[in-house]
């Protein structure tokens, strides 16, 4: 009877201790999730290449926690622009910008970066799909620019 009672016992602490672990590691991405939304990630970049959302996500994506922790958030905001389209000779031609500026008290960016990249590039005889393509990477490329200038990964 006893031992019934100990491996109850251990079941039920193994269980807690399960349930404890399970609420801790939903507050730790609770917290980087709260950390996430307070990034201020702007951009402007052409609908036709790529979309607002898609390029926050590719900009914010490529930004480790150091650049963060060197440059936080309530003080420092990342800016992107990709622009470009197909020239009348059917050539896609694409840039784009990155930029880490300091932000006003209403999370606005003041044009004074602290570090800024672009990255250029064209195909010709591409598709809609390819320019896309080619919008995203530049893009990457660019943000890995600022990154590996503010920071050694």
């Amino acid at each position: 009877m006893n031992n019934i009672a100990i491996v109850i016992a251990a079941a039920c602490i193994a269980a807690a201790s399960n349930v404890q672990a399970a609420d801790t590691t939903a507050a730790q991405k609770a917290d980087a999730s709260a950390a996430q939304k307070k990034r201020v990630l702007l951009d402007l970049s052409s609908e036709t290449l790529i979309d607002a959302a898609s390029a926050r996500s590719v900009v914010g994506d490529a930004i480790p926690a150091s650049v963060w922790k060197l440059y936080p958030p309530r003080k420092w905001g990342f800016f992107s622009q990709v622009s470009g389209g197909f020239t009348a000779d059917k050539i896609c031609v694409v840039t784009a910008r990155v930029m880490l500026a300091p932000l006003t008290v209403t999370n606005g960016i003041i044009m004074r970066p602290e570090e800024r990249a672009m990255a250029f590039d064209a195909k010709p005889n591409a598709t809609h799909d390819e320019c896309k393509a080619i919008a995203r990477a530049k893009l990457q490329e660019a943000t890995e620019a600022v990154v590996s200038s503010l920071v050694k990964r």
